[in-house]
């Protein structure tokens, strides 16, 4: 008897260190330096940093080469992001993982909340439409229509207005295809004004963003909950103005109220089945420790007492390897507000100026931009502009 005491006490201790080193252990998973420039810095997490981690560093640049003019190395960025996210969508090993009870979600792959993905396939629409690929574009709008829409279970649907908007605009345009319902579709979720019909000579496409994204935060005990926080923005609208053509902009999309939305229902993410299973274990742990402490202290109840501390210290271990904490891995550069418009120009040389406003219309100077351009005959020309470009 007196070597099953030895034993057990011995098992106690081991169970008790790796408690002790499971809550003290620490990683850090940049083994990189940034520099301060988003794009130098995103080119090397890509090329050097964790494989978990490189969907979201290839959203992130992908927008900086976009916002910088950088057009080939943005689209090959997102082409090669959004191929990883359709590959683990389902069958992701590390994603399985992490929906299980000792994998940090943090450790799965990233693909992003839906906002995210949405965001994604919409920047990506942009540059195939650029590249001349308006079929492609409208796939990647589709695409995105999908990521915010639970068509399995019709739980809750794409609100987006411009995903429905250009995926019926390019179905007019360019396939004289009927396009009343993508339209129909836009305007329900169009909450500030009547949208413009689609038209069909167009020949200029201005793709516009301003305002700062959300974030993401975790919350609760175990830092289990994943909450989204929005940005506040002074821009609120734009002035596009080429030749003698003057276009008020306003935003279509809110890219903070789809963050915190699905469908229009405000969205609170909550990790809850591990945070329970983590809560369930410890107070067991707890409980088994201070029985199993007075009952060794007892006269005959040696063994009994060993084995409920045995038992306390081994679930205090398995709630210690629980890890229940939210992924608040974040594409923080998106911005808050997305717009566009068509313009019908004459073939030649132009001149774009934007001129972005806050809530008043009064436009903020030092945040104008100018885009000289060509309009081909017979071809479309895209434009992308953003506060945020250099």
């Amino acid at each position: 008897m007196k070597r099953f005491r030895v034993i057990s006490r011995g098992v106690i201790f081991s169970a008790f260190v790796g408690l002790l080193l499971n809550g003290c252990a620490s990683t850090s998973n940049e083994k990189w330096t940034r520099t301060g420039d988003p794009l130098v810095d995103g080119q090397t997490a890509i090329a050097q940093g964790p494989e978990k981690d490189r969907v979201l560093w290839q959203y992130r640049t992908g927008l900086v080469e976009l916002r910088r003019g950088n057009y080939a190395d943005a689209q090959r960025l997102f082409g090669d992001a959004l191929t990883r996210v359709g590959g683990i969508i389902g069958p992701d090993a590390a994603a399985k993982k992490a929906r299980g009870l000792f994998h940090e979600e943090s450790k799965k792959t990233f693909i992003g909340e839906p906002y995210e993905r949405v965001m994604a396939y919409f920047y990506a629409g942009i540059l195939y439409w650029m590249n001349g690929e308006p079929d492609n574009a409208r796939a990647c709008f589709r695409n995105a229509q999908l990521q915010d829409s639970d068509p399995q279970n019709r739980e809750y649907a794409n609100d987006w207005v411009l995903m429905d908007y250009l995926d019926g605009f390019i179905s007019a345009r360019y396939y004289g295809d009927d396009s009343t319902d993508a339209l129909q579709r836009a305007q329900k979720s169009f909450k500030i004004g009547q949208l413009p019909p689609f038209s069909k000579t167009a020949n200029t496409m201005v793709f516009l963003e301003f305002g700062q994204g959300p974030t993401k935060y975790a919350s609760g005990e175990y830092a289990e909950e994943l909450r989204i926080r929005p940005a506040r923005s002074v821009l609120l609208g734009a002035w596009v103005k080429v030749d003698n053509k003057a276009v008020r902009i306003v935003p279509y999309d809110d890219v903070n109220f789809q963050a915190t939305t699905r469908g229009g229902r405000v969205m609170d993410h909550i990790l809850a089945n591990k945070a329970v299973f983590k809560s369930t274990t410890d107070t067991i742990g707890n409980v088994a420790i201070v029985g199993g402490a007075i009952a060794a202290s007892q006269r005959g109840g040696e063994e009994v007492g060993v084995g409920l501390l045995a038992a306390g210290i081994l679930s205090k271990v398995v709630a210690a390897a629980t890890t229940p904490a939210a992924d608040i891995r974040t594409w923080e550069n998106l911005p808050g507000y997305l717009s566009f418009v068509a313009l019908d120009l004459t073939p030649g040389p132009h001149s774009a100026t934007v001129q972005f406003t806050d809530g008043a219309g009064t436009i903020l100077p030092s945040l104008t931009k100018t885009i000289n351009f060509n309009v081909s005959p017979g071809n479309s020309t895209v434009l992308f502009a953003s506060d945020h470009n250099s």
